[in-house]
Parts: C-alpha cells; sequence; structure tokens
C-alpha cells in the first residue's frame, strides 16, 4: 500500500480537474481559521481587491469601510474620489513594500516623505494620486487629508478580526532620494517622470517576503489577534518596465507573489491563503473568466471566484452557481479602478 491509495479525489488531477466541467471544480480552498459574519473584515490591495469588499457586504459580513464618504457626495463623487473601494482611502496597494509602508506610516514607525506634486495650481499626493482627481488647494492640504487615512488605518487594524490583501504586482517605482513606493510611474497617473529622482526597482522573492512579513508583523503589533488572508490578483501586467516581454514578466511577477504569499501561509498560523489567481488563470478555465481583451476579469468570473470563498467559510461542498449568481458591477469602467491600467495609453497603436 502506497501513501496515495488513500488520498481523496481532490487529490488527483484526472478527478479534480479532467473530468468535471470547469464549473464544478471546486474544494480548491480548505480555511485554516473561521471567519464569520460579526467578524470585522478589512481589504487591501490591488485593483481586483475591490470586488471582495463589495461580495461581503452583499452576503452580509461585516466590512468595515474605515473612512467613509462625507454626506452629500453623488454616488458618481463618491467613485471618482474612491470612497468605499478598498477599507481605507489608500489606492490601490499594489505590492507589499506598499502594504508595509502605509502601515509603517499609520504606526508612527516612520513618516512619509515630504514630496507633493503640483499640476495647474492644485497640489495632488504623490502616493495615492488618483484618489482625488482634483487634487488639494495646498500642499498642507494633501498632508492633513493623508493623515485623516492613516488614522483610518490605525483604528481599523486595531479592531479587526481578519486584514484580506491581495498582491498585485513586484514592478514599481521608487523615489530616489528617499526610497519610498509609488503605486503608479511618475508622469503616468500624475506628476512629472525625472530619471535621476525616479527608479524602477522589481521586487524579488525575498525582499517581498521580507516586506510582507514586516507588514503583517507591524499589523499584529497593534492587534495581537489580527489573522490574515492573502491573495494572488489574476489581472495580469498593463506593461511591464523589465524589457522583458510582458507576458513572462506578468509570470515572474505572479510567480513570485503566489509563492512568498504560499511560503507565509505554511509558516503562520494566523495566515492563509485564498487561491483567487488560481481560480480565474488555471489552465482548466481556459479564460473563461477573462473578458476579451484578456485582463479584465468578467461578472462571470468575479462570481464564481467569491462562490468559492463563501462555500469554504461556510463548510458547503464545492458547488457551481450559474443559476444563482449576483449580477456583478459592470466592467466597461473596470480600468478606472487600475492605477498601472493608464500605462496602455503608452502601447504602440
Amino acid at each position: 500500500m502506497t501513501p496515495y491509495q488513500s488520498l481523496p479525489p481532490r487529490a488527483f488531477w484526472r478527478t479534480a480537474v479532467a473530468e468535471p466541467d470547469l464549473r464544478a471544480i471546486g474544494g480548491l480552498w480548505t480555511p485554516k481559521f473561521a471567519v464569520g459574519q460579526d467578524d470585522v473584515i478589512l481589504t487591501a490591495g490591488s485593483c481586483f481587491a475591490r470586488h471582495i469588499g463589495r461580495a461581503l457586504l452583499e452576503r452580509g459580513m461585516n466590512w468595515r469601510d474605515a473612512e467613509p464618504a462625507p454626506p452629500g457626495l453623488t454616488e458618481a463623487e463618491r467613485r471618482a474620489r474612491h470612497y468605499g473601494v478598498f477599507s481605507f482611502r489608500t489606492g490601490n496597494v499594489y505590492t507589499a513594500a506598499a502594504l508595509r509602508q502605509w502601515l509603517s506610516w499609520a504606526s508612527g514607525e516612520s513618516s512619509p516623505p515630504e514630496e507633493v506634486w503640483s499640476e495647474d495650481g492644485r497640489w495632488f499626493d504623490p502616493f495615492r494620486p488618483s484618489v482625488e482627481p482634483d487634487g488639494h488647494a495646498s500642499a498642507e492640504g494633501v498632508a492633513q487629508a493623508r493623515e485623516v487615512t492613516l488614522a483610518a488605518v490605525r483604528g481599523a487594524v486595531a479592531e479587526a478580526s481578519c486584514l484580506v490583501f491581495t498582491l498585485g504586482l513586484t514592478e514599481a517605482w521608487q523615489g530616489r532620494a528617499h526610497g519610498a513606493v509609488y503605486p503608479a510611474c511618475p508622469g503616468t497617473v500624475r506628476g512629472t517622470y525625472d530619471a535621476e529622482r525616479h527608479a524602477f526597482h522589481n521586487f524579488t522573492f525575498a525582499e517581498v517576503y521580507r516586506d510582507l512579513s514586516a507588514a503583517i508583523e507591524l499589523a499584529r503589533s497593534a492587534n495581537p489577534g489580527l489573522r490574515v488572508l492573502l491573495t494572488v490578483s489574476p489581472v495580469p501586467l498593463t506593461a511591464t518596465a523589465t524589457g522583458d516581454h510582458v507576458l513572462t514578466a506578468t509570470t515572474y511577477s505572479k510567480s513570485v507573489l503566489r509563492a512568498v504569499a504560499g511560503q507565509l501561509a505554511q509558516e503562520l498560523d494566523h495566515v492563509d491563503y485564498f487561491p483567487a489567481y488560481e481560480i480565474v488563470t488555471g489552465f482548466p478555465f481556459k479564460a473563461e473568466f477573462f473578458e476579451p481583451n484578456l485582463r479584465t476579469v468578467s461578472p462571470e468570473g468575479v462570481d464564481f471566484v467569491m462562490g468559492q470563498f463563501f462555500d469554504a467559510l461556510a463548510g458547503r461542498p464545492a458547488a457551481s452557481h450559474p443559476d444563482t449568481a449576483r449580477p456583478a458591477e459592470p466592467t466597461a469602467g473596470e480600468d478606472f479602478w487600475c492605477d498601472d491600467a493608464v500605462l496602455d495609453y503608452y502601447s504602440p497603436r
């Protein structure tokens, strides 16, 4: 007798992947810890992470919007100013380094650089250039608004039960003088690119592991009971600055992020990994869950991912959801939420 003779069908490719209908493939995640309806859940990360908070709310979960919109704003104004997208109004947090950076600033371990960008008499935050599309009236206004967000991060992390963080990229741009990470290359969303002031960096496994470990430690130093659920965004790179083909650059980036997430989930009892990346990009699904641009995840794909998520949390057997799917947000304006999507502007036509 060998160890394989006692394994369940989910352990074998033929019975778990090749034979079932693709929408019946399930059992991809066994949660390490329970997340109940009363648990305060925070979400942050890349643009794909915005689907998670909405889905949690729809299912009656206690998703925390730590920085709600002020009264009087229209839906369009709330959308434009990134209210209600993530638990904090940080904008997209693509890298482990950026998550560590925000938590370090919020905890007082370090302070944000004094760098501020100005355009047409308005002032913008280099570390969340999309959050206030009309900017601020002064540089002081930028700092004051950022402090509101940092206070929201501090308060929410201290009270939360679970932080869901979606890793998006290994590629990033940094300020040479201060080393801080920008969410997008200066000169794309906002600002002006200057090779003498801005440096490209593609994080390695060791660097992502270091930064994500430090970020988790920072969060748990404020809240020792906090649990962390990691995911990796299935959305590929819009463009790469490595000099490589964008397909191989995407494979590198996602492979590193997936490996780090898996490593930390193996090492730490309070860290788990949910396979949103595999569910969307796994080749058994044959790009079924992508829009024709092979980048935007379709509403059906989002619903399938979240269906797997909630089935696993509830301990239900895997099932397809073609007749019970909740309508997802339209994807026509999907790239509005992705700072890096602006890079497609630079693609040769």
